[in-house]
């Protein structure tokens, strides 16, 4: 048995989450959708066909998802080669595997745009695998993309940790068993990620860091 230490991405490692909400907001502006960012910035972290459906309902006229995708996908990818990592992200990944961990990330970015947060957070040496929504039936918050991680590295739900930093993160790490640490640098409010199942919030990466023994990380023996 191994430990599993999951990482969502997105405002946990990198500091993005603001610019997916200004490429939804334009990708449905020019569908001619109006919604207000703060209603986008809570949908962050949702698979892009489930965002859609919390924002514009699961009743719309579907026709125009494939468009407004699109749209998101290349206004976001103008940023590509300047993502920033969130301070100690990649020292965070690298003391948990000296620690033994096995580390995985957990996301909904695939392909080109996964690279380029890689790339950002710098840390490659001590990532074991990566989950994304591609690899299961249902993204967040459903377990499954945190079940086919545990599954990567062959880990008991018991031990191991899901950091994240959206209310969909800690319903999934709930979902499936695993403990929750939420992170604040996200946006979102530590009463959200408490209610969510969180079990311990910290401000960032580098705050996690600096109480990593006394963390839920230092709770689950070496195996």
């Amino acid at each position: 048995m191994v430990r599993a230490a999951l990482f969502d991405v997105d405002g946990t490692l990198a500091d993005t989450n603001h610019l997916h909400v200004t490429a939804w907001w334009e990708a449905l502006h020019q569908a001619g959708h109006r919604v207000p960012m703060h209603a986008i910035h809570r949908a962050v972290g949702l698979p892009g066909e489930d965002l859609l459906d919390h924002l514009l309902g699961e009743d719309r006229d579907r026709s125009g998802d494939d468009a407004m995708s699109a749209a998101h996908d290349t206004l976001y990818a103008t940023w590509f080669d300047r993502l920033p990592a969130l301070d100690s992200a990649a020292e965070l990944l690298r003391a948990l595997a000296g620690q033994g961990w096995k580390v995985v990330l957990v996301t909904s970015a695939k392909d080109r745009e996964l690279t380029a947060l890689r790339a950002a957070i710098d840390a490659d040496d001590a990532i074991d695998a990566t989950a994304t929504s591609d690899d299961v039936d249902q993204g967040k918050p459903a377990p499954d993309p945190v079940r086919h991680a545990l599954e990567l590295v062959q880990a008991a739900p018991k031990d191991a940790v899901f950091v994240g930093d959206t209310v969909w993160d800690m319903e999934a790490a709930a979902r499936a068993g695993v403990t929750g640490v939420g992170l604040l640098c996200g946006g979102i409010p530590r009463a959200d990620l408490e209610e969510a199942g969180a079990s311990a919030v910290y401000r960032d990466p580098a705050d996690l860091l600096a109480h990593l023994d006394d963390s839920p990380f230092g709770s689950v023996p070496p195996r």
